[in-house]
């Protein structure tokens, strides 16, 4: 007799490397909703992994802790700055469709998960400080943006010019960070085309002028900006 056939589609089985990939990503989307709900210090990985819908074996098969997991987070964000068409100055692109997809509400959400990581991140920085290990590995994030910016100053450099050009890039992160903490604070804030003039001042100072450019590349910033939670949580890769 002859074996009759299924008319379903053959199933594809992931490889074990694509179910770890897989399993690894939702824990970052959850460890991002988590810390900046709860904060670093009052975030938990068995809060994390249920967030996820995972043990917290899951956690320690993927990281070597909470704060492993912490700066796989802040490598999510800094990807954008490894690309070679990152622009700082450049204000932030607007997608229509996103923006209709999340609705007012949902961008709240965002915004506010924006400031509640970055907070988190405070709390990082401060622990990391008094750890010599995160110490060293909080410096190798903050070298892609120094080296992020680094590129855009040797481009943008005018002739005459005699800052060096680590120097200036130095300078141009420290703006950035410094407007974010003020932000973060609620002491002041800085529009943000002012901050792109600022950056802009630092790198051609003759040639500099308040008014935007086209858009890009994402916000320079360690902390994640708006679109990219947005696109972090409902699993769209960046452009």
């Amino acid at each position: 007799m002859e074996r009759s056939q299924s008319t379903n589609a053959p199933r594809v089985r992931r490889s074990r490397a694509e179910q770890k990939r897989e399993t690894r990503d939702a824990l970052i989307v959850a460890a991002l909703v988590t810390f900046a709900r709860d904060g670093y210090h009052g975030a938990s990985l068995e809060g994390i992994a249920g967030e996820a819908g995972f043990s917290k074996g899951a956690v320690y098969s993927n990281f070597g802790g909470k704060a492993e997991l912490f700066l796989a987070v802040v490598d999510h964000n800094l990807e954008a700055l490894r690309g070679e068409d990152w622009d700082p100055f450049a204000a932030p692109e607007a997608s229509g469709a996103a923006a209709a997809d999340a609705g007012a509400a949902r961008e709240g959400d965002a915004a506010e998960m924006v400031r509640g990581f970055g907070l988190a991140m405070l709390e990082f920085i401060a622990t990391a400080a008094r750890d010599s290990t995160l110490t060293s590995l909080l410096r190798a994030r903050v070298q892609v943006m120094l080296d992020a910016y680094g590129r855009v100053a040797a481009e943008g450099r005018p002739a005459g010019e005699d800052l060096a050009v680590g120097d200036v890039a130095q300078l141009m992160a420290a703006l950035d960070q410094g407007v974010s903490v003020l932000a973060l604070s609620g002491v002041a804030s800085v529009d943000s085309e002012l901050l792109r003039t600022g950056l802009r001042r630092l790198v051609a100072p003759a040639s500099a002028a308040r008014e935007p450019s086209p858009a890009r590349g994402g916000h320079p910033s360690p902390l994640p900006d708006v679109e990219r939670v947005r696109r972090l949580i409902h699993g769209t890769p960046d452009s």
